[in-house]
């Protein structure tokens, strides 16, 4: 894991849970941060760890230490900040859990399941999404149709679909009982509903989709709706071979 001498303000408040990147550029260009007593107003301008930074006049606190944790998505949940539909958000339940200002490592779509991995550390979050990490996500899916090994063939081999390049799919058929089918899933990628764009073009619709493991981080008996911190020395273990900004 790596480091860096210096880095962007917005990204120096982002990381000691101040704000977001996007609201400390609003705050630097609004002329309420300072480095060292004097105001700045351009997010463009790179700090070191000996410099100090405040905000309306009051130091911020030092960097955040990198943390993970396990949360069980529950199906109709959205995965961001702030929905202008008004549906429920990811957010909006931890807001009632005692931890500090997270990310989503990813994204679950409103109807799907399972492990999602939050963490407070940006640089933590994109190392981890990254498909170049090699990180396999793993999921179970219902789906309504027939599977045939011609078809998890094809999706082993990988293929386009629309015009997108899909890559190589591990998909098992667990049991099919009439129409019905499910299918345990494994893939690197997760371009945006990939699995579920895949089955469409074989004629299956899923009508449920669980995440069950991220990279070496499984959902296990974790009750939906619940978050656990994965303790440092384990996941720093377990990522010893990955490398962030951090």
């Amino acid at each position: 894991m790596k480091g860096a001498p210096s880095h962007r303000i917005a990204k120096v408040m982002a990381r000691a849970g101040v704000c977001s990147r996007r609201e400390a550029e609003r705050l630097v260009a609004a002329g309420r941060v300072a480095i060292d007593g004097t105001t700045v107003t351009t997010p463009a301008v790179t700090i070191t760890p000996e410099q100090h930074v405040s905000l309306d006049g009051c130091r911020i606190p030092s960097p955040l230490l990198p943390r993970l944790w396990c949360f069980h998505k529950p199906i109709g949940v959205i995965t961001t900040h702030y929905d202008p539909q008004g549906r429920k958000t990811v957010f909006e339940m931890l807001a009632q859990q005692e931890l500090p200002r997270v990310i989503s490592v990813g994204r679950l779509d409103v109807t799907s399941e399972g492990l999602l991995l939050l963490t407070n550390h940006g640089g933590l979050a994109r190392a981890l999404e990254l498909p170049a990490t090699g990180l396999l996500r793993c999921y179970r899916a219902r789906v309504l149709g027939v599977v045939t090994q011609s078809a998890l063939k094809q999706l082993q081999q990988g293929l386009t679909v629309q015009g997108v390049l899909y890559g190589s799919v591990e998909a098992t058929l667990e049991r099919q009982k009439g129409s019905n089918a499910w299918l345990k899933i494994a893939l690197k990628e997760g371009k945006n509903r990939e699995i579920r764009k895949l089955a469409e073009h074989f004629g299956w619709k899923v009508n449920r989709l669980i995440r069950t493991a991220y990279g070496p981080f499984h959902l296990g008996s974790l009750p939906v709706g619940s978050v656990q911190e994965v303790p440092s020395e384990v996941w720093r273990q377990q990522l010893s071979e990955l490398e962030f900004e951090g």
